[in-house]
């Protein structure tokens, strides 16, 4: 019964992946998104640069133009590279941190800006003078990072309008030389091979400014257009079956089914717990199964395609966070039976992703090669994935301790089962504890062969530190009795807040360090922050129940922090 209840899980799970099943049919434009493109330093076909373009300058994947048409994101590029649009008016630029836009007196409700209303600003004198900070080697504040990025993408979007210079042509003999674009052909191929290509190129241009809908005619000029670029350097130019395996992965979007199929395991567990006449235990766990299954296989196919481990940005960490939520908490589940790590996971890698999926313009999901101080390490590429490791055991028990303190809240009564989710968090934290060590001693290997020294005290080595200080001390006051299941409990979650600190805030807040390749501008402090003080408080509340603070002297308990003996009344 059991196995028959795990298969039907993973069946329906399968189902989920595969439908709609209009997802796997060709599209009529497809040697259009398979075109390859030489940049940022890799070869990738033209559907990812659009993908890419349109989320870094607009922070999401469609547009709504001002005549009310609704592009997605391919849409957008074309009217972008082929310019059929007044594009300087379109309110399509990202800018969303207020306080430099109040200093640059634009509304700070307002989220998107045209090219031309920034330009009209004093965002061009507010730069100028942060360039010539950083180049006295000045650290930047928050606004001056923020006015760096809005510089990016005006500069971005000026690169892929009526863009004349998209690198399509291969270079005729080195594998790594500079692909150049369809205008500039001629600096390595001769008159009569270049011709060719600029009919098709000017005949794609043409046909989508008389009709952008007619995508069985681009589709088609598309092809002749592939087919004579890959004759001119047959060996340089990338395997389109390469090419067309990237747009497949981007298409079929792994990452938002894996957070679909850990809901959906989730409302069935919870439904198992709540109704013990419900018995489909197994059942949810196939569907949770068939969730990881698709997350693992989305993050190998990402590594496929970058050619490198995870260890590059803010997306790919948090992309791995999630799956190694899963992953722990599926193979305590398996031993213990215990159906919490399951409904503790489920939530954080749903919010991992979803969040992942959600915020291009903060996690940048661009692949890219690694900097030069990340490349052929082999310490680096254990290093990062440990220690993220150790931040979604740290996470696991953030959920499983969450689901403690609503005991306390709730269910104070429910002291055998209070013991065994105690039991269960103790195990996670264990683990954190033994991946973070680890991890930090990886890099400091790491670091002795990079920058010639095992430990500098940047800021991402000490709040690494301090995070793992926050766990090893509790765990140690556990053995010797200075805590025991409640304050166990209380450090699963407010711990956790030294991990967001050394995962997010050294990148997005203090934005300083050797570690500057990982940092970025956020937007998201207040909405963290907002969190975390809900957090505290809910942590407050529960404590307070459970000293019995707010009793009267008749009524106050002495709180005896053990598993098991009773609370007794207070002597007066």
């Amino acid at each position: 019964m059991k196995i028959v209840q795990f298969i039907i899980g993973l069946i329906f799970g399968i189902l989920i992946l595969i439908i709609p099943f209009n997802q796997f049919q060709t599209s009529p434009i497809e040697p259009l998104q398979n075109l390859a493109v030489q940049l940022d330093g890799r070869k990738k076909p033209l559907d990812t640069v659009a993908r890419e373009t349109v989320a870094q300058i607009h922070g999401k994947t469609s547009y709504t133009a001002t005549d009310g048409e609704k592009l997605d994101y391919l849409q957008t590029y074309l009217s972008l590279w082929f310019n059929n649009r007044d594009w300087n008016q379109e309110p399509f630029i990202l800018f969303s941190y207020r306080p430099l836009k109040e200093q640059l007196k634009l509304n700070s409700d307002r989220k998107y800006f045209s090219f031309a209303e920034l330009m009209e600003s004093d965002l061009g004198s507010v730069i100028m003078a942060t360039r010539e900070k950083q180049a006295d080697g000045v650290d930047l504040n928050r606004d001056e990072r923020e006015a760096l990025t809005i510089e990016d993408r005006l500069a971005l979007i000026i690169a892929t309008v009526g863009d004349s210079n998209l690198p399509l042509v291969p270079h005729p003999t080195d594998i790594k030389g500079t692909w150049v674009s369809i205008n500039n052909a001629g600096q390595y191929y001769n008159s009569e091979q270049v011709f060719p290509r600029q009919t098709y190129y000017k005949k794609l241009k043409q046909t989508y400014r008389n009709n952008p809908q007619d995508e069985a005619g681009l589709g088609k000029i598309a092809s002749k257009l592939q087919t004579e670029l890959v004759a001119l350097s047959p060996e340089i130019y990338p395997n389109l079956d390469t090419l067309a395996r990237e747009v497949r992965f981007y298409g079929l979007h792994p990452f938002a089914k894996a957070w679909v199929l850990y809901g959906l395991a989730f409302v069935v567990m919870l439904v198992v717990t709540l109704f013990k006449s419900v018995d489909f235990y197994w059942g949810a766990m196939g569907i949770f199964s068939t969730g990881l299954l698709i997350h693992g296989y989305g993050f190998l196919e990402r590594m496929q395609i970058a050619g490198r481990p995870p260890v590059t940005n803010m997306y790919e960490s948090v992309i791995w966070v999630g799956f190694g939520i899963s992953a722990i908490a599926l193979l305590f589940e398996f031993i213990y039976r215990a159906k919490y790590y399951l409904l503790a996971a489920a939530p954080l890698s749903v919010v991992c992703l979803i969040l992942a999926d959600s915020l291009p313009a903060i996690l940048d999901p661009t692949i890219k090669p690694l900097v030069p101080v990340l490349r052929d390490n082999f310490w680096l590429s254990i290093h990062v994935p440990t220690i993220t490791l150790s931040y979604a055991s740290f996470a696991l028990a953030l959920g499983l301790g969450h689901i403690i303190l609503a005991h306390y809240l709730f269910a104070p009564s429910a002291k055998q089962r209070l013991r065994s989710l105690s039991k269960w968090n103790y195990g996670v934290l264990q683990v954190g504890v033994l991946l973070l060590t680890t991890g930090i001693i990886l890099g400091g290997i790491w670091a002795h062969f990079s920058w010639g020294r095992f430990w500098g005290w940047d800021p991402k080595e000490t709040w690494a530190l301090i995070a793992l200080m926050c766990y090893v001390v509790p765990l140690h006051g556990r053995l010797v009795g200075w805590l025991a299941d409640f304050g166990l409990a209380v450090t699963s979650v407010v711990a956790f807040n030294a991990v967001l600190m050394a995962w997010y805030g050294v990148n997005f807040v203090l934005g300083t360090g050797l570690h500057s390749y990982g940092f970025g501008t956020g937007g998201s402090e207040l909405f963290i922050a907002g969190f975390v003080g809900l957090d505290l408080l809910f942590v407050l509340v529960t404590a307070i129940k459970y000293k019995g603070w707010l009793n009267s002297d008749e009524q106050k308990l002495i709180a005896i922090d053990t598993p098991s003996e009773p609370m007794l009344p207070v002597k007066k």
